[in-house]
């Protein structure tokens, strides 16, 4: 049985906060770089925070549920998008859906994992025949983190921080170990893509945007040019659908 404590985890700590003001214009190019591969119907979001992607989903879907183990974040989401979308306090391993999901958002959440392949499995089991699942999450190759192994902050790309680590971090993960895992759950890799290109850290985002130095123009230049390189972006994805490519 885990002895984590999901509501300690997402709080700050001296080393790190657990959310910029950057995650959430991350959030927003997320969606763009999804919706060309998103089919309608049933949704599922896996891990909510605060429910700043969620309301993002919420307009996108009318069947939408969110399911989040700790328990502010399940009251802090459910303030923010209202009745209309279904959230519910559950670890993800107890959780049971009563029928599949036509898109499953797995968004910066499977890096928390103690079993990320058997999770992906499980989720892989709630998928409609026709359903995608979209996984991101964060890039041990952004030039942010290169940058900080040159500097001597971190000892290599894929490496997990004392801070990363307290915020439930188990791994860090590039575009081959995060297809292997996919492929380990018996997932098919239909599209695998990256956000934004990401040459600052999360708090020098914020500090930048904050000044004004970094305009929307540039953000979103960021985002184009991730599309060009997305080995160097911010966040990886992969659109997975059931069963063997």
């Amino acid at each position: 049985m885990s002895t984590r404590d999901l509501d300690k985890e997402h709080q700050d700590v001296p080393e790190r906060k657990y959310a910029y003001d950057f995650d959430g214009v991350l959030r927003r190019f997320m969606m763009r770089a999804f919706l060309p591969f998103v089919p309608p119907g049933r949704a599922l979001e896996l891990g909510s925070y605060r429910g700043e992607f969620t309301e993002i989903l919420a307009r996108h879907f009318d069947d939408l549920t969110v399911v989040e183990g700790a328990t502010e974040l399940v009251e802090a989401t459910q303030a923010r998008v209202g009745p209309r979308v279904r959230c519910l306090h559950s670890t993800f391993e107890a959780f049971t859906p009563s029928a599949g999901f036509d898109s499953v958002f797995l968004v910066h959440t499977l890096e928390h994992s103690d079993d990320a392949v058997g999770l992906l499995r499980r989720i892989g089991g709630w998928l409609s025949p026709a359903g995608r699942l979209f996984v991101a999450v964060p890039n041990a190759s952004a030039p942010s983190r290169q940058i900080a192994v040159k500097m001597g902050l971190i000892a290599h790309n894929a490496a997990v921080t004392e801070g990363e680590s307290k915020h439930g971090h188990r791994v860090t993960y590039s575009f081959d170990t995060l297809e292997r895992d996919a492929r380990a759950a018996g997932l098919a890799v239909l599209h695998r893509g990256g956000v934004f290109f990401k040459a600052l850290a999360n708090y020098q985002f914020d500090e930048a945007m904050a000044k004004g130095i970094v305009s929307d123009g540039y953000l979103e230049g960021c985002y184009q040019l991730g599309m060009q390189y997305p080995e160097l972006c911010a966040s990886i994805f992969l659109v997975c659908g059931r069963g063997p490519a």
